[in-house]
């Protein structure tokens, strides 16, 4: 089992990425459903204002760091988490898997011609990789049964939902109890980073941690959502005053 710490009341798994691989594998092997939240600042926020999704994200198994700001607040806090464990590494780590292993991929999200170059570069990249079916993500939220059904014949291993939060983790909660197996992860806009329609920040911004500084300076539309940063700092502040006073 992974061991967590507490970041402004929701328990963010505390391992390295070799850690985490390893459990994952482990489930893999004996077929064990689990859902795997990616979470950044900007989630634990929204969480924040949507008692629903916040309730969505305490049932995920686990809650991974996925923003250097959660790492910093953890060390604030007196809780240090061991790494940042980006989503979009998780995701190619577990391509690695299915490359090596056999393991079977679905892979939901983006438009029609993203997905589709998306699929078609991980077998580029990953020849042996086995991705059993794709499909997009703009489809009737209220009339996806088939889809579903399509999804639990293929039987996946491993199901990555790039619809973007909250609707990939709601999507994810709403289907999870009828699949037998399956590791569910949403991977926000990974797809279009493998379809090559948005560049991933150049190796030295990600050791920098300022990853996501680049993704703002790509994407200008990103500024308003960035403003969850400075509110998120702003919480663990206060949380941590207050602990003091205590």
């Amino acid at each position: 089992m992974l061991r967590t710490k507490d970041v402004l009341g929701l328990p963010f798994v505390d391992a390295t990425m070799d850690r985490l691989m390893a459990e994952l594998h482990l489930r893999l092997q004996k077929e064990k459903k689990t859902f795997v939240v990616t979470a950044n600042p900007e989630i634990v926020m929204y969480s924040r204002q949507d008692r629903e999704y916040e309730r969505i994200l305490r049932q995920a198994d686990w809650l991974i760091p996925d923003g250097i700001g959660i790492i910093i607040a953890s060390r604030w806090l007196g809780r240090p988490l061991s790494e940042r464990l980006a989503g979009f590494d998780v995701m190619e780590r577990l391509l690695q898997l299915s490359d090596q292993h056999g393991y079977s991929i679905y892979c939901l999200g983006a438009e029609a011609e993203v997905i589709a170059k998306a699929v078609a570069r991980m077998h580029e990249v990953y020849p042996r990789v086995c991705i059993v079916g794709h499909h997009h993500g703009f489809f009737d939220w209220n009339d996806d049964q088939s889809l579903v059904s399509e999804i639990r014949a293929k039987e996946p291993d491993i199901v990555l939902v790039g619809l973007g939060f909250p609707r990939q983790e709601q999507w994810i909660f709403r289907h999870f109890a009828q699949f037998r197996k399956g590791i569910f992860m949403g991977v926000g806009g990974s797809f279009d980073v493998w379809a090559g329609k948005v560049k991933r920040a150049p190796e030295a911004w990600q050791r920098w941690n300022v990853e996501w500084l680049y993704r703002l300076l790509q994407q200008p539309s990103r500024c308003r959502r960035m403003l969850a940063l400075p509110r998120f700092l702003i919480k663990v502040v206060e949380e941590r005053l207050a602990e003091r006073c205590w």
